[in-house]
Parts: C-alpha cells; sequence; structure tokens
C-alpha cells in the first residue's frame, strides 16, 4: 500500500471524533442509490443484448454490488472477475465474451463524463498536470510517470499479447466477435441506449455527486460544485492505476495537492482516507450482503472457485465439439 496512504490514517484517527456522521451516513446512502442505479443500466444493456433470455435485475444487482465492493478491498480489480461469472450464470445460455462486451458499454458514459470532469479540473489551477504525476507522493503513479519510455515499453507488450493472442485463437476469432456484437447490441440502437443507459447513468452519477459533497461536509472540507468536481476528477485518475483496492496511495497523493488551499493538510488527509475507508467498508458490507441474501455465496473465496469450475467445464465443453 503506498506511503501516501498509510501517512494519512493517523491524521484520519486523530480527527475521528470531528466527523459529522449524520452527513457521512447521507453520503454513503446515496452512493448505495448510486450503484444500484448504475446495476439498472447494466440490466438494460444486458436485456437488449439477450432479449429472449429471463433476466433477473435483482441478481445483475447483486452481481455489480459484489463486484464493487471486491474492487475496493482487494487491488487489480479482481472483482470485475466476480461480476462476469456471477452475470454470465444470471443469464440463462449466455457467453462470457458477451456479458464482458455488455459491461464495457457502460464506459461510454464514464468516457463522456471524463472528459467534462478532467477538463473542468485541470483548468482550476490546482489539479496537477500529468508531467507532474512524477512529483507526487505515490509510488505506483510517480512511478509510470517518472519512467515514460518503461510505460511505453508496457503497453507495447500488451498489445503486442493481444495480437498475439488473436492469432492463436484465429480459429475461434469469429464466433467470438459475433458474441461481442451481441454483446454491445443496445449501442446499435442509440435512442434506446441514449434512454435506457445514458440517461439512467447520469441519474446515478447525480448521487455519486451528492454523496461526494456529503462526505466532503463530514470530513470538514466543505461541500461545493467545484470541491466535488475535483474529487471526481482524482478519482478518474486513480481508476487508472488499478495496483491498489480502490487507488488508494494515489487518491491521497493528489486531494492533498488539489485541496491544499482549501483546509488544513491535516484535514485533507483525514478526508482522503475517510471516504475512502467509509466508502470500501460500505460497498463491501452491501457486496457480501448481496452475495449471501440473492447468490446464497458465503464468501468472495467461494465465487472465485465456482467461476473456476465453470471455466474449466466450458472450455471441456468446447473441446469436446
Amino acid at each position: 500500500m503506498p506511503l501516501a496512504f498509510f501517512g494519512a490514517v493517523g491524521d484520519f484517527f486523530s480527527k475521528l471524533a470531528e466527523v459529522n456522521f449524520g452527513a457521512l451516513a447521507i453520503g454513503l446512502l446515496c452512493f448505495g442509490i448510486y450503484l444500484t442505479i448504475r446495476s439498472r443500466a447494466a440490466y438494460n444493456i444486458l436485456r437488449a443484448a439477450y432479449p429472449d433470455r429471463p433476466i433477473d435485475f435483482k441478481r445483475i444487482w447483486a452481481a455489480y454490488l459484489a463486484a464493487y465492493g471486491f474492487n475496493n478491498v482487494i487491488p487489480a480489480r479482481g472483482g470485475d472477475v466476480i461480476r462476469l461469472f456471477l452475470t454470465k450464470t444470471s443469464v440463462p445460455d449466455s457467453s462470457y465474451s458477451a456479458v464482458a462486451a455488455a459491461t464495457f458499454v457502460e464506459m461510454v458514459f464514464d468516457a463522456s463524463m471524463a472528459v467534462f470532469i478532467l477538463g473542468f479540473a485541470f483548468t482550476q489551477g490546482v489539479f496537477p498536470k500529468p508531467p507532474d504525476f512524477a512529483s507526487l507522493g505515490s509510488f505506483d503513479i510517480a512511478f509510470f510517470a517518472g519512467h515514460f519510455q518503461f510505460t511505453l515499453f508496457l503497453l507495447t507488450v500488451l498489445g503486442a499479447l493481444v495480437l498475439v493472442a488473436f492469432a492463436v485463437l484465429s480459429r475461434r476469432v469469429k464466433a467470438f466477435w459475433a458474441r461481442v456484437r451481441q454483446g454491445l447490441t443496445i449501442l446499435r440502437d442509440r435512442r434506446r441506449y441514449f434512454r435506457e443507459v445514458w440517461l439512467v447513468q447520469l441519474g446515478g452519477w447525480c448521487f455519486r455527486f451528492t454523496a461526494f459533497w456529503f462526505l466532503l461536509d463530514a470530513f470538514g472540507v466543505g461541500g461545493s460544485v467545484k470541491n466535488v468536481l475535483l474529487v471526481l476528477g482524482v478519482n478518474a485518475v486513480a481508476a487508472l492505476v488499478p495496483f491498489t483496492p480502490g487507488g488508494a496511495g494515489v487518491q491521497q497523493a493528489f486531494l492533498v495537492k488539489v485541496f491544499a488551499g482549501t483546509a488544513s493538510g491535516a484535514t485533507v488527509a483525514a478526508y482522503s482516507v475517510g471516504q475512502q475507508i467509509a466508502i470500501a467498508a460500505f460497498s463491501a458490507g452491501l457486496g457480501f450482503v448481496a452475495l449471501a441474501l440473492v447468490f446464497r455465496m458465503r464468501s468472495f473465496k467461494e465465487v472465485i472457485r465456482r467461476g473456476r469450475e465453470d471455466r474449466d467445464r466450458q472450455q471441456a465443453a468446447e473441446a469436446a465439439t
């Protein structure tokens, strides 16, 4: 875990008595509503991809919450794999390729909002520019920003591995792309996509915006349109570095820099850790409850085990045909 995170933990506990727990509770409630609305957009995407299959929204909701909660406590976005398995088992006769493609549809909205949010953040004079990332107190993002040639080499290697994978699986590529197109079905109906996905996600984004407003108030930084947009900008950058749970370390380094002139360093550090711990604990708890009540599984480890078993069965079936 980056030193920037641990350095802020002490500030968090020293200011714990000053936390407005009423505002914290409202913020977490709004965040839970945000996750639920996002899962509804995911459900609509799957309905378009599999119009003749019965899909239970409750299971899609539980899969989304379980994955989000897992990603906030375990690095490398392992929750995405959990969501993929749980969603596939919730859609009869579905494929991993189509379900994975369906999750990418959600990123269209995220990308459109990221352009607006980061555009705003970089014009405020407090948000670090990409060349300055190397000087931030977070090892992971500072390392990649300070070693641009290595970062470029790594991206090139990853691209080459993707091409090799396609070459090795060339006989299956046609069927693979057919499934991918199935997962992207809703994008071919722009009106339906805008109505059932983009606008739904926008509604969820409004609750996310409200959640961070109350979280800023809860930890004494102060909620405002500018402050919330800066926090969302930090989250957008932290999401690009999935080596720590929820971007821990990256968020702390950015938030201390961004809010240096807004509140004391100790207050900002306490907020940066406090809001991350609160969201991680809340989403992990909510995800575990959803996992237990809907899928009747007792742990994330059990999900991973069943996912591997399902993958092995599918590979055996494909080899037999």
